[in-house]
């Protein structure tokens, strides 16, 4: 029995930590825009400019400890390890549940969007799978008794998992889990359909009693019911309170709004464009790949001049900011102006393009695999 309990949470805890970490190695730098929250929010902005390397190599890390847990190598070493990664983990999202600092753990990315809670309850359920196979780490038989070929093999994981993750954060992710994905259609994605219940609110009011100082709250619906707006006694304290009762239909697209310098909306004007148009995306200029915006600036100059293509480059950084860049490399693209996150779930790149036409993501690329003016005629434009 013990045995037989010990196979099953051998298996069911490596091939999760495997899911896991390859699932978030799909989207390196994703998983560290979600490392960066937590550092913000515990107080440890020096780390932030690591955080894509940091995720890496979490990443890496679960996937070589689920791979040697299914191997059974090193029974003693590896339940210490996720033993100690468990715990951590467990106290990260208790605290981020109780505290409600972060809305969304990303243990699995973008792919299988988790509260805190939610995430909480399932490192729970690790914990004591985890303390059952420490407990009894003697019963875990490993497939080979060979030292070369344990080595071999652990170097043979952690080899591939590494590789992957740099080519993922190097190209862009092999599954697109985000809105932004190849064939979406983003007018689509930001309407909400006719019958769509919306979010439901409350307006929580603060009353005090005039004559014996009394303070209660209480919702609108109360303070309607029981009439308590007749009595001259009972006056509103304060600015009163929105709280969400229950949430209604969300679109998959609903922070993206696209604005010139000057603060006017041109996201439906952009968006909808029934031609062929290209969107760079540089949603932090000081840290964007110069050589990658001077070769998107020329093939926005041709696209232009030879097919009369809008190209537009949206960025989240400040006008001023974006005039200075544009004047020091003489950009040809015109700027518009967006929300971080929206343009951080874009494309996985700083530069990256998207292909856009009716509103449908035609195509999009990292600055690394951008094809060149000829392929993009011969392609799309020419056609």
């Amino acid at each position: 029995m013990k045995k037989s309990l010990v196979n099953f949470c051998r298996v069911f805890v490596g091939v999760l930590f495997i899911f896991s970490g390859l699932i978030k190695a799909n989207d390196p730098l994703g998983f560290g825009y979600k490392l960066q929250e937590y550092f913000e929010v515990f107080h440890m902005p020096f780390l932030s400019s690591m955080a894509t390397g940091i995720a890496i190599a979490l990443c890496v890390f679960e996937v070589v400890l689920g791979a040697l847990l299914l191997f059974g190598f090193w029974r003693k070493q590896v339940t210490w390890g996720l033993l100690l990664v468990i715990v951590f983990f467990t106290g990260l999202t208790f605290a981020s549940a109780f505290f409600k600092v972060v809305t969304s753990c990303g243990c699995f990315g973008d792919a299988i969007p988790l509260t805190p809670w939610q995430s909480f309850s399932k490192d729970v359920v690790l914990l004591v799978m985890i303390i059952y196979l420490f407990r009894y780490r003697e019963l875990i038989r490993s497939v080979t008794g060979n030292a070369g070929l344990q080595k071999g093999l652990f170097v043979l994981v952690l080899v591939l998992s590494v590789l992957f993750s740099l080519y993922t954060y190097t190209r862009l992710p092999v599954i697109d889990f985000l809105p932004y994905k190849i064939g979406g259609n983003i007018p689509e994605l930001m309407r909400i359909p006719p019958g769509a219940k919306p979010d439901e609110y409350s307006i929580i009011y603060t009353l005090k009693n005039k004559v014996t100082g009394e303070t209660k709250t209480m919702d609108d619906k109360d303070y309607l019911k029981t009439e308590i707006w007749k009595d001259e006694n009972w006056e509103i304290t304060g600015k009163p309170e929105s709280k969400l009762v229950k949430k209604g239909y969300q679109p998959k697209i609903r922070d993206l709004m696209i604005a010139d310098a000057s603060g006017t909306d041109y996201t439906k004007e952009l968006i909808e464009n029934p031609y062929y148009n290209l969107v760079v995306v540089a949603y932090d200029l000081a840290h964007t790949h110069e050589e990658a915006i001077g070769k998107l600036n020329a093939i926005a100059l041709n696209a232009a001049e030879q097919f009369n293509i809008r190209t537009v480059l949206l960025t989240s950084g400040t006008a001023q900011q974006a005039n200075e860049y544009s004047n020091r490399l003489k950009l040809f693209m015109e700027i518009f102006y967006a929300d971080a996150v929206p343009l951080k779930s874009m494309v996985r790149a700083n530069p990256g393009v998207l292909l856009l036409k009716n509103g449908v993501i035609v195509n999009k690329w990292h600055y690394n695999t951008m094809p060149s003016f000829e392929e993009l005629s011969e392609t799309y434009f020419a056609k």
